[in-house]
């Protein structure tokens, strides 16, 4: 006989209701806004630049770094977060990370904040960690072991990482010789049909890389609507009532608001 499937923890929630959910890489997307990712000095030189069709930009003040996000209205789902730096000034690429707008904004976040600090460090340094980074590739996928997920290792020159229910992973092409495609890809949901998606191509910063993979594994829960929860995953969250909201925090109203993204959650 089959085990029974695990319960439905939100069966007899409000829909508005608040709670903290874990795993982070289940959790849905939330408020993505701009003021949540972009924690940039926009007053010591950074510029923020709307461009066409909705897009924003933040542009560092030496011109080669810059983050971007795209709405896609017409497409449901498929507004994106895009990190670039380029080798001179709005020359060619020199590395790109993509994410998919349905991305837990905690992870987007997270991820942008070490992208600052490493711009800062170099910036004040003769360091250049943005375009040859020393950090090796086990300091990205470590926590994920010490953390219960599974290994495998394919003769295509890919290592994959899964979680212990198997909704979401990492994979690392660690064989990086005459291949395209992302260094790393990371997802939440099923593979056939995740909830969202991000790429890391080749010279992006490791530690870009390995600070994301520590806010995917972060034991600190996530605040959501019961609404904003993706359906078909939610019998594998753990839940617990949400603690007491904080005031929001007033940054330069310069930042407009990202649109909720419509994302997978359903």
């Amino acid at each position: 006989m089959l085990p029974d499937p695990p319960r439905d923890p939100f069966n007899n929630l409000d829909p508005a209701q608040t709670v903290r959910v874990l795993p982070r890489h289940l959790a849905g997307p939330s408020q993505a806004d701009l003021e949540t990712i972009w924690a940039f000095p926009f007053d010591d030189g950074w510029h923020l630049h709307q461009g066409l069709e909705g897009m924003v930009f933040a542009i560092s003040p030496c011109a080669r770094l810059w983050t971007r996000f795209a709405p896609k209205p017409e497409e449901r789902g498929a507004d994106t977060w895009t990190i670039g730096m380029d080798r001179a000034p709005f020359g060619p690429r020199a590395w790109e990370i993509t994410f998919d707008a349905t991305t837990p904004a905690e992870l987007l976040r997270d991820v942008h904040t070490e992208l600052l600090d490493l711009y800062l460090e170099d910036r004040h340094s003769e360091r250049n960690h943005l375009v040859e980074d020393p950090t090796a590739p086990h300091e990205v996928y470590t926590p994920l072991l010490t953390h219960g997920w599974s290994h495998s290792v394919k003769t295509d020159g890919t290592q994959t990482f899964l979680p212990p229910e198997g909704l979401g992973g990492v994979r690392h092409r660690y064989a990086t010789t005459g291949a395209d495609g992302p260094v790393w890809r990371a997802w939440g949901g099923y593979p056939s049909a995740p909830h969202w998606q991000a790429q890391f191509s080749a010279g992006a910063p490791t530690t870009l890389a390995a600070a994301f993979t520590a806010s995917l594994i972060s034991t600190e829960p996530l605040h959501r609507a019961v609404k904003q929860i993706p359906f078909h995953t939610r019998r594998h969250l753990y839940v617990a009532p949400a603690a007491a909201p904080q005031p929001p925090s007033h940054l330069p109203p310069a930042l407009p608001s990202a649109p909720h993204p419509a994302g997978r959650a359903r």
